[in-house]
């Protein structure tokens, strides 16, 4: 089942991706629906399947890909003000079974979100 990952396959490069950023460690790329002005998707390279799965082993990970958010921020000019999101499973609006940030920023945000 992981195989079919959709984001597994961006970052196996089988299909294409506006990749943002890479590294050893995670992949961010510009969502193809997106829900803002800025919105990009930061993926760990590690396959965790959704936030309530992550393990002390993963701590470093996740402090990672925050890094990566805040270096994204400021790249992509909305560093002044911009919302990190992780869903967790289905009922969250998780589609994707594979942990992943979204970076939204570029309007004003409302709260609360849904």
């Amino acid at each position: 089942m992981m195989a079919d990952n959709l984001f597994l396959k961006i970052i196996n490069k089988t299909i294409p991706a506006k990749i943002a950023y890479e590294d050893d460690l995670c992949l961010a790329f510009h969502d193809i629906n997106p829900q803002a002005p800025t919105h990009v998707l930061i993926i760990p390279k590690k396959v965790i399947r959704t936030h309530d799965e992550l393990t002390a082993e993963d701590q470093s990970l996740l402090g990672h890909l925050h890094l990566v958010a805040i270096k994204l921020a400021k790249e992509l000019g909305v560093a002044s003000g911009y919302r990190l999101v992780i869903n967790c499973r289905e009922q969250a609006g998780q589609t994707v079974p594979h942990l992943h940030l979204h970076l939204l920023g570029g309007r004003d945000m409302t709260w609360p979100p849904g």
